[in-house]
């Protein structure tokens, strides 16, 4: 493949990763356990908005990415579609995420790719995402017997999601096996604090990957792609 199109490709993974998270946060408008709470999943799901909008716009037009795409041509990890569930699958979804996320950006921050400038910027706000995760899953893993409870099957339920994000993915120049060791120390180390298991690792088995970067996806992705290009595809042409 050509420079060109393997940056597009990984553009285009990213891109997918940070928008359809985005929707899924923004379904907590409205939702949210407090008023605090909502306002900052909201400011969440604006900076992922953002990253997307600068990753599709270097594949093509991003409305049309976003809005007119098929299911199968998105290229989001599975993870990243798994509905909100309760609280504490929402955090725990946030912190795998966010975690892998600021790892990766650090590394293309430090180099010299197309993603640098980018990830120069995002790893600050990717930063705050995987900070506010950290001090919930705390919160609830070292909480009343309620939260741990959740926290913990919330943790277990996400955990076969994960393995996908250490695939190599073309264009992007970082070590999926550096990036796997990295995200394990650190999400275990949370997870130990919070007082809760760490499930099990990559070599038992549990830690299956996913096809999201192959098109394939989970049964709640056909839904939640379905509500998020309604407006666009019921008014096509449409302009504010």
């Amino acid at each position: 493949m050509t420079a060109d199109v393997t940056v597009h490709l990984a553009a285009l993974a990213l891109g997918d990763d940070a928008l359809v998270l985005s929707h899924r946060l923004g379904e907590w408008v409205g939702h949210a356990p407090v008023l605090e709470e909502e306002v900052a999943l909201a400011n969440i799901a604006l900076d992922l908005l953002g990253q997307a909008r600068v990753l599709l716009s270097l594949v093509g037009d991003e409305d049309e990415l976003a809005y007119l795409r098929e299911e199968r041509a998105f290229r989001n990890l599975q993870l990243v579609e798994q509905p909100n569930g309760d609280f504490a699958h929402t955090i725990a979804r946030q912190l795998y995420f966010s975690t892998y996320q600021h790892l990766l950006y650090a590394e293309l921050a430090a180099g010299h790719g197309p993603f640098a400038p980018l990830a120069g910027k995002a790893v600050k706000e990717v930063a705050y995402h995987r900070d506010h995760a950290e001090q919930w899953t705390l919160r609830l893993g070292d909480g009343t017997d309620v939260g741990h409870e959740r926290m913990a099957r919330a943790c277990e339920a996400l955990w076969r999601f994960t393995g996908e994000m250490f695939q190599p993915v073309e264009g992007l120049d970082v070590d999926p096996e550096r990036l796997q060791e990295a995200w394990l120390d650190s999400v275990g180390d949370v997870l130990r604090r919070a007082t809760l298991t760490v499930p099990e690792g990559p070599r038992s088995g549990a830690w299956a990957a996913g096809a999201g970067r192959q098109g394939l996806h989970t049964e709640p992705f056909g839904p939640m792609l379905a509500e998020m290009q309604h407006l666009h595809r019921s008014h096509p042409g449409a302009s504010w």
